[in-house]
């Protein structure tokens, strides 16, 4: 089973550059809570991507997309709120694992994948647990349900830091 601290030692750095102490919480709350209800046993386990073969893990996708995200956050001049989009890019991919399960050897895909993609099972869970609409709002607009909508700055950050680390990892395997 995960444990908070797990997921706090995981996202250490990352988790320091959500000034709100009480938003820092709420994103360890909603890592905790997809990984009780999707039965992982060890964040370390997660793939990222089941869409091509040795694709890493989820926490190292996840590290890397806040990183580029937060590099982006530093670079602009505009209005945009650090806190919501740091929270926002730790989250989005949390409905993975709520969407993957293991069976046998190989990662899948379970049934609940099959009415929810990750984008809108995130986003369910982080509105469950209390976190802002607009971080709701950047989970499930980081994919391609987004595109039919009209999409913030920070989640438009977002979305296109997730896929030049997806695009990056995929031609290298």
């Amino acid at each position: 089973m995960v444990k908070k601290s797990d997921i706090e030692a995981c996202f250490s750095e990352e988790l320091k550059w959500i000034e709100d102490e009480n938003l820092r919480d709420k994103v360890v709350q909603v890592w905790k809570e997809a990984a009780d209800r999707g039965n992982w046993e060890k964040l370390d386990d997660a793939p990222f991507t089941l869409l091509f073969e040795n694709s890493g893990r989820l926490i190292d996708h996840t590290k890397r997309v806040t990183g580029l995200a937060k590099s982006v956050l530093d670079q602009r001049k505009e209005n945009i709120n650090g806190d919501y989009l740091i929270a926002g890019v730790l989250l989005h991919d949390v409905g993975k694992l709520l969407e993957y399960e293991l069976r046998g050897d190989k990662y899948v895909k379970c049934d609940y994948a099959k009415k929810f993609r990750h984008p809108v099972s995130g986003a369910f869970l982080a509105k469950e647990l209390g976190l802002p609409d607009e971080i709701v709002y950047i989970i499930y607009a980081h994919s391609k349900e987004g595109d039919i909508t009209e999409r913030s700055p920070e989640s438009i950050i977002v979305n296109h830091c997730d896929f030049i680390d997806f695009e990056i990892k995929k031609s290298l395997v």
